[in-house]
Order: C-alpha cells, then sequence, then structure tokens
C-alpha cells in the first residue's frame, strides 16, 4: 500500500540533506522524496511504513520528528485572511496618498493665480 510520511528533520546545510537523500535513496518500497531544507520538512512517498521511514532517517544522526498534522493544515487557512487584509490595508493607503494628492491641487494652483495677479497690479 502506497503512503505518504512527513517528517521535520533537523538539517543545517547541504551535508544535511545529503545524508538524509542518501539513506532514502536506499530505502526498500520509497517510490520518491523530497527535502526542503528550509521548512526541515522530509516527504516520502511509497510502499513504506511510516516508522520504518522514521528509523532509517534518525541513523543519519538528525534530530527527526513526525511533521504535526495540525500545524500543517491551519497556518494555511490563516495566511490567506491575513493576506486579504494586508490587501485591504494597501487599497486604503493608496486610496489616501490619491487624496492627499488630490487636496493637494487646489492649494497649488491659488497660489499660482496670486503669482499671476501680482506682476499684473505691478
Amino acid at each position: 500500500m502506497s503512503q505518504t510520511v512527513v517528517l521535520k528533520v533537523g538539517m543545517s546545510c547541504q551535508g544535511c540533506v545529503g545524508a538524509v537523500n542518501r539513506v532514502l535513496g536506499k530505502m526498500e518500497g520509497v517510490e520518491s522524496f523530497d527535502i526542503d531544507i528550509k521548512e526541515q520538512k522530509v516527504t516520502v512517498k511509497g510502499n513504506v511504513e511510516p516508522e520504518a521511514v522514521f528509523q532509517t532517517v534518525s541513523k543519519t544522526g538528525k534530530k527527526t520528528s513526525y511533521w504535526p498534522v495540525e500545524s500543517e493544515a491551519e497556518p494555511k487557512a490563516e495566511a490567506e485572511p491575513k493576506a486579504e487584509v494586508v490587501s485591504e490595508t494597501n487599497t486604503e493607503a493608496e486610496t489616501k496618498t490619491t487624496e492627499a494628492k488630490v487636496d493637494a491641487k487646489p492649494d497649488v494652483e491659488p497660489k499660482l493665480a496670486e503669482a499671476e495677479t501680482k506682476p499684473s497690479q505691478v
């Protein structure tokens, strides 16, 4: 039975990635795997048991744990509303900037009119 196992693995350099890559490449039943050093996330797909994948990756000496299922789903749901709020804030800021520019024009025009009027009076 094919399944996906996701682990959190403490990797700080490409050497760490290479060690995990090496052990997973030799493991029976592994069809594919992805190593994300930035998120310290290892995703393994294939006809494998989660505990066997865990033990194999642990042999590298890297701190290994199962990826928390709840925290993987929740940040994505929370990230979308935050992005919308940022968009709304940007729109409000652009509106205020536009309003400020519109308000500034009437102030400039009367000054120009006064300047044109003064030389004709002289």
